[in-house]
């Protein structure tokens, strides 16, 4: 896929790691990509893209995650 962007200077000054970065962050929060997919297309690991959401205050915390975290300590005898 190619995405055209305007030539802007602001842009241009960002560069292609950034822009596509800012691109995957914003696809996750809004629930297109996964956050393995999203760090694929940003070129990251899923470590630097974890702090990349940080970093934009993005949770990565998800209730599906909450069940999953749960259900483990249910199985450990946790919970």
């Amino acid at each position: 896929m190619t995405i055209t962007l305007p030539d802007m200077p602001s842009l241009s000054s960002l560069g292609e790691p950034a822009i596509l970065l800012d691109l995957a962050c914003g696809a996750y929060a809004a629930g297109h990509l996964s956050r393995q997919s999203a760090a694929d297309v940003a070129g990251v690991s899923r470590l630097d893209f974890d702090e990349a959401l940080y970093a934009r205050r993005i949770s990565n915390f998800t209730e599906e995650s909450l069940a999953q975290d749960l259900e483990t300590l249910r199985a450990l005898g946790l919970r």
